[in-house]
């Protein structure tokens, strides 16, 4: 852009000072003219580094996967192909399953009994909870025999007094007395047999944990570890079949298996160590690099353009999302080791510079953007607008440059 300006301009002098001789080709001309271009090129530069920025260091970051299974055991099936587009979801690899199923099995087995136990447990406290009912009706019942048979005898006792009075007398009858005698017989082993019952069944209602019969509490403890046996049962299948399920290892997002190794017939671990396959996410970032002093202006929601070597000619619409206002060379650990360390390699770290984060356009947003592309931008301040297409023109002829590719060879 500053060559087509020095061009124009020289077009202008020549038909002013050669063509058309408007002004004498003198020396105090001669230094203007030389004057003119570079102090206008110099003030336009330095103004559209303050208004409208670029940098020359644009970055496509992808964050890396590391994939790990949760299981270990032998590789039967690799259907993922390496550098290729996989969705979210997508199976990656499969890891022998026979022996998680087997425990699976098991587990589910254990369960069957485990709840057949809690089964048989409910019904003996429901048949203790209806004996303890059962038996404080008879102890009712018992108890009101007792205190009907009570007044009876007492009745039957002063029949026999006034007879034996008679008797004495001569004014009774003798077989009277004998009856009335026999009667207090018969009421006295009739009240003494229910007192005995009430005594047997309050003896077996007698003993009471925390308020309830002891046969009902002891049928309640038994069926709370049926319970939490049946619990533990469950817990074990779920476990079991979450290892199952572990077996099969999906994308964890859309992207790229790259450097693929892995084949049927290894043998994967659970090991931080020892990933089986490396993922990069299709989402990617956009890091623009600017020297301290050139994002005084700049603010998040500001307009921003980017052109990256591997699609020459094109213009990348984007904004500024955020400035990442702090690196790894800010920090001051001194002799202490610091926690929640500024990050070192999440964006790169150049002395003096800060790196921008740019939120590419939706019309763009489906552009495929390799992980590592470099390029050149320019963000679009607030300030100065009707120099940025000086800017935009610039950032549009070097996008345009990316087409040479200069070799020897």
């Amino acid at each position: 852009m500053e060559a087509l300006l020095l061009g124009i301009y020289a077009f202008f002098v020549w038909l002013i000072f050669i063509k058309f001789k408007w002004l004498p080709w003198t020396t105090p001309w001669k230094v203007t003219v030389v004057i003119i271009p570079v102090v206008a090129l110099t003030a336009l530069i330095l103004t559209l580094n303050v208004v409208a920025p670029s940098s020359a260091d644009v970055r496509v970051f992808k964050y890396v996967v590391q994939i790990l299974p949760q299981v270990r055991g032998r590789v039967i099936e690799v259907p993922v192909e390496p550098n290729r587009l996989v969705k979210k979801g997508q199976l990656l690899f499969r890891i022998d399953p026979t022996q998680y199923q087997n425990e699976l099995n098991v587990a589910n087995a254990k369960l069957a009994a485990d709840e057949a136990k809690l089964a048989q447990a409910s019904a003996n406290v429901v048949d203790a909870s209806a004996s303890s009912r059962q038996l404080q009706e008879q102890l009712k019942s018992a108890t009101a025999q007792v205190r009907s048979l009570q007044p009876r005898l007492d009745l039957a006792k002063l029949r026999v007094r006034q007879y034996r009075e008679l008797v004495a007398t001569g004014a009774g009858d003798r077989f009277s007395l004998e009856q009335a005698e026999a009667n207090v017989i018969d009421l006295e082993n009739q009240l003494a047999t229910a007192t005995a019952n009430e005594a047997q069944i309050s003896q077996k209602l007698s003993g009471q944990v925390n308020g309830e019969q002891a046969t009902v509490a002891a049928a309640r403890a038994q069926f709370a570890t049926a319970k939490a046996q049946v619990d533990s049962s469950r817990a074990d299948v779920a476990n079991a079949q979450w290892n199952l399920d572990q077996t099969s290892v999906y994308a964890p997002t859309s992207g790229y298996a790259t450097n693929v190794q892995l084949r049927p017939g290894s043998y994967v671990v659970s090991v931080p160590f020892a990933p089986a396959m490396t993922f990069v996410e299709e989402e990617y970032q956009v890091i623009a690099l600017y020297a301290q002093n050139e994002l005084y202006l700049v603010e998040p929601g500001n307009e921003a353009e980017f052109a990256i070597n591997t699609i020459p000619g094109r213009i990348i619409k984007a904004k500024v999302d955020s400035i990442v206002w702090a690196q790894g060379q800010g920090q001051f650990q001194g002799q202490v080791q610091t926690g929640n360390a500024l990050p070192q390699t999440a964006f790169p770290q150049a002395p003096g510079r800060f790196p921008v984060k740019l939120t590419v356009a939706d019309k763009d947003r489906d552009l495929f953007l390799a992980a590592g592309a470099v390029g050149h931008g320019a963000i679009y301040t607030e300030h100065g607008e009707m120099v940025h297409i000086i800017r935009k023109v610039i950032l549009r002829v070097g996008a345009i440059t990316d087409y040479l590719v200069l070799k020897l060879h």
